[in-house]
């Protein structure tokens, strides 16, 4: 194992007191801290040295034997971890659960290693580094607790209703409660869920970002629901009534005369639900849809509609050249 300086890593000198040494690590921290330096690389490196350092200084025992043996400290004492295929030793403090001192950064870091595959209630654990949280003044509050994200699989129904899952973490199982009106993208924040700091009880929060089943008749387009509904020529000619799906149920709606292919109907009220602003409304598409296979009786009909039909849709083309 290389010899590292810690001394020199947080810039005290051998002799420094206790405080000196905390005093140090806490203003290194905040200067090298992921949260402050997002997306640096060198800063990350330096994060993980003055942690590894105070973490053998802050313990009187690691420093003394550090002080004492230099390079060979961690295989001073009885006790032993195997975890990275060496016997090394490494105090009081429980390795156990670690490969090596990286496996131990990145879970302080919040880096978190995905376990397999989707679990119960459509929870699928996709770890990262979100955020942290109880960073503080005191070196107990500083330490970083991770958050966790996932992906929370919802139906149409579930999500405008909302309901109530249960969620397998891992190590823990836990019951969260969905508000309605959630959304393709919606992000829901359970409070101390999260990852936790090997260093205190302090633990992250789990965000479970919202992935919602295609449904066969509703769709979104931005804020609105929406779907689409056909109606054959001699209604969209006529006007007609009709009965559209909502989410609430089945409700006869009124068709314009003269209505065109593409335009949409409003249904105030039968929308999404949202939290701060109510129900919105739910727009019907009305699809003028030709009929492939029509009758004989039907075709002598709509010869005659041909043949006597005073309107020229094309009409206004003949004024139209480069």
């Amino acid at each position: 194992m290389d010899y590292k300086d810690y001394y020199a890593t947080l810039g005290v000198n051998k002799n420094a007191s206790a405080d000196e040494i905390k005093k140090a690590f806490r203003k290194l921290a905040v200067k090298y801290h992921p949260d402050r330096n997002p997306d640096d690389k060198q800063a990350e490196e330096r994060f993980k040295e003055i942690s590894e350092a105070y973490e053998v200084l802050s313990d009187g025992d690691k420093r003394k034997k550090y002080d004492q043996f230099g390079q060979y400290w961690k295989q001073a004492g009885q006790s032993t971890w195997t975890g990275a295929g060496a016997n090394v030793d490494m105090g009081n403090f429980d390795f156990s659960q670690y490969g090596n001192f990286d496996e131990f950064i990145n879970e302080l870091l919040g880096r978190f290693s995905t376990p397999g595959g989707p679990k119960a209630g459509g929870y699928n654990y996709s770890g990262s580094r979100t955020g942290y949280t109880g960073y503080g003044s005191g070196f107990g509050n500083q330490t970083p607790a991770p958050n966790r994200e996932a992906t929370l699989k919802l139906t149409l129904s579930e999500a405008f209703r909302g309901v109530q899952k249960r969620l397998n973490l891992g190590n823990e199982i836990i019951d969260v409660r969905i508000p309605p009106g959630a959304k393709q993208g919606s992000r829901i924040r359970v409070r101390g869920k999260g990852g936790s700091s090997p260093y205190s009880q302090n633990r992250g929060d789990l965000y479970l970002n919202v992935e919602l089943t295609p449904h066969n008749f509703f769709k979104f387009e931005e804020d609105n629901l929406v779907c689409e509904v056909p109606i054959t020529p001699d209604e969209a000619v006529l006007g007609t009534t009709i009965d559209v799906p909502t989410p609430d149920g089945m409700v006869t709606v009124k068709v314009p005369p003269g209505i065109r292919s593409g335009q949409s109907l409003r249904l105030r009220g039968k929308g999404w639900v949202n939290q701060k602003k109510g129900r919105g409304d739910q727009f019907v598409k009305i699809i003028i849809e030709t009929p492939q296979n029509i009758s004989e009786t039907e075709r002598t009909y709509y010869e005659k509609i041909r043949d006597s039909r005073t309107y020229e849709p094309r009409k206004h083309l003949q004024q139209i050249s480069l």
